[in-house]
């Protein structure tokens, strides 16, 4: 059955849900920043169905993540780049992964270390205002205008008292 559109939803975080839709979709941008770019090589290490690959590839490609260079004429084959649109996701993975460190980690000998090239450690996504730096919380965040129903309900509590 097809999924049902977001794009009533008029808002970022749907339209990046709209692109990146479904567990395969993810794992195959990870294996991507992992270095994962043929075909062949994501079968394997995914373990994923071919026509299953192939309809998130040709999405990915159409979207603007991915796009396609041929490495072989004949017969001919190409291989599948993130493009700057695809790499502006690194956050995103960045975050699933430490979220899944802390939350869902695997088994201790499959687990795999992000570590930071410049000082050697194990890194961890953390989010952080583009203007002063400081880490950002859900509680010193707020996003205008604030969504109708959450409005609602604090104007219905403040009438109430």
């Amino acid at each position: 059955m097809p999924r049902k559109s977001l794009q009533h939803l008029e808002c970022a975080v749907a339209n990046t849900v709209e692109m990146v839709n479904d567990s395969w979709t993810i794992l195959i941008l990870r294996d991507a920043f992992l270095g994962v770019r043929r075909f062949d090589d994501f079968v394997k290490d995914l373990g994923i169905a071919r026509n299953v690959l192939t309809d998130r590839l040709e999405r990915l490609v159409a979207d603007g993540m991915l796009e396609t260079r041929p490495y072989q004429d004949r017969p001919p084959r190409h291989e599948y780049r993130l493009t700057e649109q695809g790499k502006d996701l690194f956050d995103l993975l960045m975050t699933l992964w430490s979220y899944g460190e802390r939350w869902k980690p695997p088994s201790p000998k499959l687990r795999q270390r992000v570590i930071h090239v410049t000082c050697g450690q194990e890194a961890q996504a953390v989010a952080h205002c583009a203007h002063c730096g400081e880490r950002l919380t859900r509680r010193e965040v707020r996003v205008e205008p604030e969504l109708p129903v959450v409005r609602e309900r604090a104007e219905e509590a403040l009438a109430r008292t």
